[in-house]
């Protein structure tokens, strides 16, 4: 709290980001957490599945599976009678419910390392004027203003700058982070999908 005083009135918005930022990083961890799997083993059992001509067995494979993965396989799956074209469009309508739910909020911490340095910034600033305010009203009643006096003003106009940083860096470090991820899972999901449709237009041919 003392340190909260001292930065000044911008601690406040920096605070709140912190809190922000801890929240999104925490729900995307439990998430991605909660969605992982072996993306080449499950193919391999859908896959195997398909191949004795069990669909049903594949879609229950699908739902009993977590992600977004078996759901747009599943939307597929649905459609294993109908058209490459088709199945294609399946696919493509169900990963575009899904893309949503995997990039959730990830935005929100690219924001906040954008902003957090700027607050500190300000707050730093606003605290500078203080200072040379306080300089000046004692200059005017000729009272003089040691160089301790500027310094300690100066540290403490800087808390509010150190604080910003100390939430950017790992905002943008955990954006970055998430966005890999992000990026790795889409991909999956794109290999897997048009593995898929190659087992079922195969199948079909058959």
């Amino acid at each position: 709290m003392e340190w909260m005083i001292k930065g000044g009135p911008m601690m406040v918005p920096i605070l709140l980001c912190s809190v922000a930022a801890f929240a999104v990083i925490a729900e995307r961890i439990m998430y991605l957490r909660g969605i992982k799997m072996n993306t080449r083993k499950f193919i391999g059992e859908i896959s195997f599945a398909l191949k004795r001509n069990r669909a049903d067995e594949a879609i229950e494979m699908c739902d009993k599976s977590p992600g977004p993965l078996p759901r747009v396989l599943k939307a597929g799956i649905l459609k294993y009678d109908r058209q490459k074209g088709e199945i294609k469009e399946a696919i493509q309508d169900a990963a575009l419910h899904e893309i949503p739910r995997i990039e959730k909020n990830i935005g929100i911490l690219a924001t906040l390392a954008q902003i957090c340095p700027l607050l500190g910034l300000l707050g730093t600033v606003l605290g500078m004027v203080e200072i040379f305010q306080k300089i000046q009203e004692r200059s005017a009643a000729l009272l003089p203003s040691t160089p301790s006096d500027l310094a300690g003003g100066i540290w403490q106009a800087l808390i509010a700058t150190a604080a910003g940083l100390i939430v950017a860096i790992p905002s943008l470090t955990a954006y970055n982070y998430f966005v890999n991820k992000v990026n790795a899972i889409i991909r999956d999901m794109e290999i897997s999908a048009t593995d898929l449709v190659n087992i079922l237009s195969e199948k079909k041919e058959e």
